[in-house]
């Protein structure tokens, strides 16, 4: 029994992601995917009104999901007692990326569209969108902290946001330059250590 022939959508979605990787947002050219998807330019805006829709299409549910998920995680730290916070960091943090890195890699192509492919989209913003929530997370930790007497050194704000982006260019670096999934798992784990161990010790503790 032959499988299913793929629909027009799924034709047009695969094609399309293809010229997306190949040449990026801006690059691509919606006439290669009309063209090569063999469908007619009326077929197509019947599916979607634009170029940008049909990247929306490849890669959303995927950027909103990891946003929540590292809310999540966030939210959840910031709801343990303040001495677990503090003395438990790096093992959360561990947890809390090693889940992220799963999801990641179970949608990894959507993942290279998104690092690699959506200059000119909103989806571009990625490292700065999780950058921001990360520095939003240590100002509270910083409040708890000063609002259970246990003392840390104050970080300026600018010198916060360029060590939180440069551990998530890092992180995603795993994607960008596609490392196996099988060596994930310890690279994630040793890149937090590297940092979470660097934040200590400029909090002083």
């Amino acid at each position: 029994m032959r499988e299913s022939e793929p629909t027009t959508l799924e034709n047009i979605l695969t094609v399309a992601c293809q010229e997306f990787l190949q040449k990026g947002f801006q690059g691509a050219s919606l006439r290669n995917i009309v063209r090569q998807a063999g469908v007619t330019t009326g077929a197509f805006y019947g599916y979607f009104k634009s170029k940008e829709e049909l990247f929306d299409a490849l890669v959303k549910e995927k950027y909103t999901e990891i946003l929540r998920i590292y809310q999540e995680v966030l939210d959840n730290f910031h709801q343990i007692p303040p001495e677990e916070q503090r003395t438990g960091m790096v093992d959360y943090a561990i947890a809390g990326m090693s889940r992220m890195t799963e999801y990641i890699y179970d949608h990894f192509t959507a993942f290279r569209l998104i690092l690699c492919c959506a200059e000119g989209t909103p989806y571009e913003n990625l490292i700065h969108d999780m950058t921001q929530m990360d520095c939003d997370a240590t100002q509270d930790f910083a409040q708890t902290m000063a609002e259970n007497g246990l003392p840390m050194n104050a970080v300026h704000p600018q010198l916060e946001h360029m060590l939180t982006s440069g551990m998530f260019y890092a992180y995603f670096e795993m994607v960008v330059h596609e490392i196996p999934r099988e060596n994930t798992a310890e690279y994630t784990k040793q890149l937090v250590t590297f940092y979470e161990g660097g934040w200590q010790k400029i909090m002083g503790f």
